[in-house]
């Protein structure tokens, strides 16, 4: 049995969707005494814009308007799509599917967006989406989007800047997990369990530590924020430190960076840092970056964490240095092909950890994305602008 828990809530929400419909704010399970709080979604829900909310409602009432059809690609990543479908179940006007990979080449003429996850949209399929208006990631990374073809055929591209979403969070969360992970020997701890010794391994911290961000975007400044507190020195790279318009909050917290530099610095800050963080976006100029030449001017013993495309490190270099004992640890929440090989010779030495690409993956920051997927597609069916809450690239 489920009651309705006391919350100014309803009536805010019932002046957006009208006296007579229904409003639940939060759930209470009264057997197991277990309340739900589902705060994020309220959030989501409240701030959605009156106008559009009674735009949605005029839309539900016209049996004769088109649907709006969204595509998911694939079937990772499976909170994106679910969040989505959740967000946008009480306006049936727009259908959302998650499909096949192998079937998105046959029927994504059937769609008005798509969004593509780990996807590549190269210009054949692309040409095959005569009704499509707009491409776009449930995140940030487009590399894998054929932008040209997609301009030639008019449809828009874009991503969701991962800022306000809480995804760079999420990500710069993921790192120090890495970080501490790997400081701490996370393997050898399991065996110890599994031994059942007691005090052993012995292993670091990071107090003292110099860590070096390669590529200080959003990710970058939210991870130096929440590295300070450790005591640690923080190195960073970024194209450009005038780049911040003003009162722009990234560049209010360049403060936190010790020592700056661009990419002519990267060799001599990984000479000289304890720990590398490649927050680099993927294209054609940082693709293997962090190769043999890279790897060999760190120090030996220094650890390597990736966060944001496996392509960015060489992986033979990365295997080399690792064989070799020069590379004191591999932290990634990506890989070079994904879903990765669990066999790869990279998995089997104990100072690497890999996770299955969930550093955005959380509960505020896909909610907060499926939000603004929903309201992408609410407004496109309305005919309004979709700018909103969008980065666009073409």
């Amino acid at each position: 049995m489920y009651r309705i828990i006391a919350s100014p809530l309803p009536r805010i929400l019932r002046a957006l969707v009208g006296e007579n419909q229904p409003v639940i704010t939060a759930l209470k399970d009264t057997a197991s005494s277990s309340s739900y709080r589902v705060e994020a979604h309220h959030q989501l829900l409240c701030s959605s814009t009156p106008g559009l909310l009674r735009q949605s409602q005029r839309m539900s009432g016209e049996s004769s308007k088109p649907i709006t059809r969204v595509l998911f690609c694939g079937p990772h990543f499976p909170a994106s799509h679910n969040y989505t479908m959740e967000y946008l179940q009480s306006y049936p006007f727009i259908k959302v599917d998650a499909v096949p990979i192998d079937e998105i080449r046959d029927v994504i003429g059937n769609y008005d967006i798509c969004v593509v996850k780990s996807m590549r949209l190269n210009s054949d399929i692309i040409a095959r989406a005569n009704k499509m208006k707009l491409i776009m990631q449930f995140g940030v990374g487009l590399e894998g989007v054929d932008i040209d073809a997609a301009t030639k055929h008019g449809i828009r591209v874009a991503r969701i800047p991962s800022d306000y979403t809480g995804n760079a969070t999420s990500c710069a969360e993921m790192v120090i997990y890495l970080m501490l992970g790997l400081l701490r020997k996370q393997h050898e701890m399991q065996v110890s369990i599994m031994e059942k010794k007691l005090g052993d391994p012995a292993g670091d911290m990071l107090l003292g530590k110099t860590v070096f961000i390669l590529g200080y975007g959003n990710i970058g400044v939210h991870l130096a924020k929440r590295l300070r507190p450790f005591g640690v020195k923080i190195l960073a790279t970024k194209r450009s430190w005038h780049s911040c318009k003003s009162g722009d909050e990234n560049g209010a917290h360049d403060e936190v960076v010790d020592e700056k530099g661009t990419h002519e610095d990267i060799l001599k800050f990984a000479s000289r840092a304890d720990i590398v963080v490649c927050c680099l976006v993927m294209n054609k100029d940082t693709a293997g970056i962090v190769d043999n030449t890279f790897l060999s001017s760190m120090r030996k013993g220094a650890l390597i964490i990736n966060i944001a495309r496996g392509g960015l490190l060489d992986y033979d270099a990365v295997l080399d240095h690792l064989k070799s004992g020069h590379l004191g640890g591999l932290g990634t929440d990506v890989a070079w092909n994904e879903p990765f090989d669990p066999d790869d010779a990279i998995l089997k030495f104990p100072n690497v950890i890999m996770t299955p690409h969930v550093a955005g993956v959380t509960e505020y920051s896909y909610r907060s994305m499926a939000k603004v997927v929903g309201d992408v597609a609410l407004r496109l069916h309305s005919g309004a602008s979709m700018n909103t809450g969008l980065e666009f690239v073409n």
